[in-house]
């Protein structure tokens, strides 16, 4: 960003960097940013969304420089040198000589002459002084009247000290010249890595063509047909010893298949002789109940899965799932740190609620620990508790104020967390909205992410979350999920309206195969 960002005509205007386009790209929404820009800001992002409407795209967008615009920003750069007006002092009365700076707090221009008590009053040396300018209402904050000396990175907008504290409070600012310091070495960079990817293409295009004049001495013919046969080769056994893996991979499912429906087989015998004794149901009721229940078990007959909520910091609790599966560090731009700090203040004791834990789970003494063992533990019916998918509620709801917790999610392919309403519907089907009273978001098939927002909202996420934290502010109807260790923002529900108790919502997903 230069001095002279503020004044630009706004419709040819960067609004990541505040200067005059620079080989302007448009995204499918509609909006215009210059291609370094642009391109710089997606990569420090966990997703691919416009800077100006937030609109997210599931994948990439190929950027194009938009010909027509940049005529427009190449015919403005050459009337703007050619027309630039000359800046006189706001002080001389008479012959009024020319402006060597302007004063942002003064909001005058002084010629070398009128300058001289700001370089030598203690009061006026703390002035912001810039280059010149006519428009000096371009660099003053409209709203308080003070200079725009901050620059919001969480806004991409230039704010007044005033702004920190009230529109922009608890956003990550930073003064201007530091942010262009980082966008001129972001630039600087991404010009660097451009210069060696040109390098590399012309040592490319020469290596092409010596291999070309060598090719012109050799039997061409003969090499080739070598190659085809060679290739037509490796290509057929590499599709053989594919399918003998799938085979493989098939006859192993099919050992487990038959091995879960004898256990099946047990399990509905030994529930059907129990529930004969019970006097209090019918026997239609407890055939229908059965069918239910064993098609959850053949999906569920497997290896453990653990849940463990343990303290952590300041009195923070995080929920673990074991797991084996590695991940790689996360390398991505960190949240402030003022941000993290802020939420981890409203970290609650979360502890499991068994009332509303679903018949396949197991939760330890402490409240702390929940296991899915895959079959069928208890066939009571309690009117808290979720009938027909592996889900448990925390034990304490909060109908105020703000709280945030973690959950450990390191190696899952599938899991679902947020908050739900104390009055959601726990029995049969159930359909995952904000308007049903669930504010979640989820993993499934190892890598699709999704918010719950009614519609679902597909998330293009970066890095692979190994810690989610879960942040709810009650009065202002916020829901948020972030990656705790990349400290980035992974979704969040807004304006909602909560009129009853919400609880910390946890579902580890169907255990199939031992997979998830």
């Amino acid at each position: 960003m230069s001095s002279s960002s503020y004044p630009m005509t706004e419709e040819l205007q960067c609004s990541i960097c505040l200067d005059v386009f620079n080989d302007p790209v448009t995204t499918p929404c509609g909006h215009n940013f210059c291609k370094i820009c642009l391109n710089t800001y997606w990569d420090n992002s966990q997703d691919c969304s416009c800077p100006n409407c937030k609109e997210i795209f599931n994948k990439r967008p190929e950027l194009k420089i938009n010909t027509t615009l940049r005529d427009l920003v190449d015919e403005h750069k050459k009337k703007t040198v050619e027309k630039q007006p000359e800046v006189l002092c706001d002080i001389c009365e008479e012959v009024k000589l020319k402006a060597v700076k302007s004063c942002l707090v003064c909001q005058s221009s002084y010629c070398k002459t009128h300058l001289e008590p700001h370089m030598r009053v203690t009061g006026l040396q703390k002035h912001k002084l810039i280059d010149p300018v006519n428009n000096l209402q371009d660099y003053i904050c409209l709203k308080h009247e003070r200079p725009l000396e901050l620059f919001c990175r969480d806004d991409q907008t230039c704010v007044c000290l005033i702004c920190t504290v009230t529109d922009h409070k608890n956003h990550n600012t930073v003064t201007v010249k530091e942010e262009r310091e980082k966008k001129k070495i972001e630039l600087l960079k991404t010009q660097t890595d451009v210069q060696q990817m040109i390098q590399d293409k012309i040592k490319k295009i020469q290596d092409i063509k010596h291999s070309v004049e060598l090719r012109r001495f050799e039997l061409l013919e003969i090499e080739e047909k070598q190659k085809a046969a060679e290739k037509q080769d490796e290509d057929l056994i590499k599709d053989l010893e594919q399918e003998i893996t799938e085979l493989k991979r098939r006859n192993t499912e099919l050992e487990k298949i038959i091995n879960t429906e004898e256990n099946l087989h047990l399990i509905q015998e030994k529930h059907l002789k129990g529930w004969r004794r019970q006097q209090h149901f019918s026997s239609a009721h407890h055939l229908k109940h059965l069918r239910l229940q064993s098609s959850l078990l053949v999906g569920r007959i497997r290896s453990h899965l653990w849940f463990l909520v343990v303290p952590v910091g300041i009195s923070l609790m995080m929920l673990y799932l074991t797991s084996s599966t590695s991940v790689q560090t996360p390398n991505i731009e960190k949240l402030g740190e003022v941000v993290l700090k802020k939420m981890q203040q409203y970290a609650v004791d979360v502890t499991l609620d068994p009332d509303t834990a679903n018949a396949n789970l197991t939760l330890s003494n402490d409240k702390k620990q929940v296991r899915d063992k895959g079959i069928l533990l208890d066939l009571s019916e309690k009117p808290k508790m979720f009938d027909l998918y592996p889900v448990v509620l925390g034990n304490e709801g909060f109908s105020s104020g703000r709280f945030y917790y973690e959950v450990q999610v390191k190696g899952k392919t599938d899991w679902t967390l947020g908050v739900a309403r104390e009055s959601v519907n726990r029995k049969g089907e159930i359909t995952m909205t904000p308007a049903n009273g669930f504010w979640t978001v989820s993993l499934s098939n190892e890598n699709e992410y999704k918010a719950a927002a009614g519609p679902d909202v597909n998330l293009c996420l970066k890095v692979i979350p190994q810690k989610v934290g879960v942040f709810v502010d009650y009065e202002e109807g916020l829901v948020s999920f972030y990656d705790v260790e990349s400290r980035s923002h992974i979704y969040s529900f807004t304006d909602q309206s909560f009129n009853e108790k919400l609880y910390p919502y946890f579902n580890p997903g169907s255990n199939i195969w031992g997979r998830i």
